[in-house]
């Protein structure tokens, strides 16, 4: 019956003069300036306060959960950023310091230890936050996952169980419960994850003795509004 079809003249059937190869080539190219343009604004959605005399308002000392202290990281250990509109949120990553509470606020104080976490939680049940929420830290070891996660170290070594207490657990549970609620994300272990299962880290924190089913019950319970 031959290649031709319905009314058109053109092998990939025409309509109106006009071929379905040039109406496809058209809408692909029309479908990629599209793309393109909305890529361009989500990279200037991303990078407005980086224009000359633009200044994103923040309050110094200011926290994102009522039962922390404030200690600022040093500028070099994160990066500004205004989450979570420009990165969403969708992590905790867990992490023990290999260290004291005032070893770890230290060197996240160092410019030149190039990392630091959101959070510092010791053996007391004190909570440290030392990098807003809404900026990125430099804390999991993977760029993609230092946009979408908070970060939240733990005083002790990993080879310590003694040195993850009643009153760290119950703590640490109740500011990831927070985290959690503020940016709806899932209490489960999908989205609350060690820093040893953060893709291409070397790290084995929070180790083998961080008790993942009692801390996570904790974070539920936090989470429902009971005590944790």
């Amino acid at each position: 019956m031959g290649t031709t079809g319905g009314s058109g003249s053109g092998r990939d059937g025409a309509a109106d003069g006009v071929s379905r190869r040039t109406l496809l080539i058209g809408g692909s190219a029309m479908a990629a300036a599209v793309t393109a343009a909305a890529l361009a604004r989500d990279e200037l959605k991303h990078a407005w306060w980086r224009l000359p005399g633009v200044e994103k308002p923040r309050t110094p000392g200011e926290l994102d959960y009522a039962g922390a202290r404030w200690t600022a990281a040093s500028e070099a250990n994160w990066r500004r950023a205004d989450r979570p509109d420009d990165y969403r949120i969708d992590r905790v990553v867990v992490h023990v310091t290999q260290g004291s509470l005032a070893s770890a606020v230290r060197v996240f104080q160092d410019p030149a230890h190039r990392a630091a976490a959101h959070y510092v939680v010791g053996k007391d049940g004190s909570v440290t936050q030392m990098i807003r929420e809404l900026d990125v830290a430099f804390h999991a070891g993977n760029r993609a996952y230092n946009e979408r996660s908070v970060g939240i170290e733990h005083e002790g070594f990993v080879d310590r169980p003694q040195d993850f207490t009643a009153a760290m657990y119950a703590a640490s549970a109740r500011l990831t419960a927070s985290v959690c609620g503020r940016y709806g994300i899932p209490v489960d272990r999908e989205h609350v994850v060690g820093h040893v299962e953060v893709p291409g880290t070397d790290h084995t924190d929070p180790g083998p003795y961080w008790d993942w089913d009692r801390y996570m019950e904790l974070v539920r319970r936090a989470s429902s509004g009971r005590a944790a």
